[in-house]
């Protein structure tokens, strides 16, 4: 390549500052899985046999025992689904409150926002088996645990994606009824909420989707509904009744799905 003053200069895809930090993020990946595998203690011989372990039980699970379903599986599912639900409600009337504290253009003080931020950030990092172990200790193991368990670790999430709809929303109608001389309850309900409804929606819809999946396993810690039946099952070596749970599990997840694209299509 030839500049304007007849210097020939080779053209580079990436400078030398962005090569060496691409080196040093490719050798940074590197190194971390190199420490991954020698802190993770991997056992050889699990590893061979491990095709034979998963036939094996794939025998022990045939046939599903489908007659169970009614006397051991429907009620905890019921359990499972209620759990869901009410934990994502619960999520919801925390989480917006929170969510308008951690949005910029609604709150103006520093601290309050930060400090909102910081309970949506809180709630986000503590795994929802965490929480139900956390609640277990305090409620006793059932499903009040597993509830709780799905409010608190739902906030973060809520509460994040509403303050960042809240923050994209545009500035016009809000700032025409302000101008109006609208109070804040009537700036908020009539210039913020037509805008963030639809996002409001979707976000509620998905994460109760989400606690659909998530509630099938708090069980396994003690937090209630079917979880504690596969728990049960598999101390009991019941393989058959297990892979009934599971498929059952699968249904439910594969039928919340379809529930929730129907209700988006429909409310957005």
């Amino acid at each position: 390549m030839t500049v304007g003053n007849g210097i020939a200069r080779e053209w580079q895809r990436y400078t030398r500052r962005e090569r060496l930090g691409r080196f040093a993020l490719y050798f940074g990946i590197v190194l971390a899985c190199v420490a991954s595998l020698r802190t993770v203690e991997i056992i050889p011989e699990f590893l061979y046999d491990a095709p034979e372990q998963v036939a094996d039980l794939l025998r022990r699970m045939w046939p599903v025992e489908w007659h169970y379903y009614p006397k051991g599986v429907h009620e905890v599912l019921i359990e499972t689904l209620h759990i869901a639900t009410l934990g994502t409600i619960l999520a919801i009337l925390m989480a917006l409150p929170l969510g308008v504290l951690a949005a910029n253009n609604l709150t103006p003080s520093t601290t309050l926002n930060y400090f909102a931020k910081f309970l949506l950030v809180s709630s986000r990092s503590v795994n929802s088996l965490v929480w139900a172990l956390l609640f277990v200790a305090i409620f006793g193991p059932g499903a009040l645990a597993g509830t709780m368990a799905i409010a608190f670790r739902s906030i973060g999430f809520v509460g994040k994606l509403f303050s960042e709809a809240l923050e994209e929303t545009q500035p016009g109608p809000v700032e025409a009824l302000r101008s109006c001389g609208a109070s804040w309850l009537s700036v908020f309900i009539k210039g913020y909420w037509p805008q963030v409804e639809p996002a409001f929606w979707a976000i509620a819809l998905f994460r109760w989707d989400i606690s659909v999946r998530e509630s099938a396993v708090l069980g396994l810690v003690g937090a209630g509904g079917i979880g504690m039946a596969i728990d049960s099952a598999m101390n009991l070596f019941q393989w058959q009744r297990v892979a009934l749970m599971l498929v059952v599990i699968f249904v439910v997840v594969l039928l919340a799905e379809i529930v929730v694209t129907a209700i988006r299509k429909r409310i957005i």
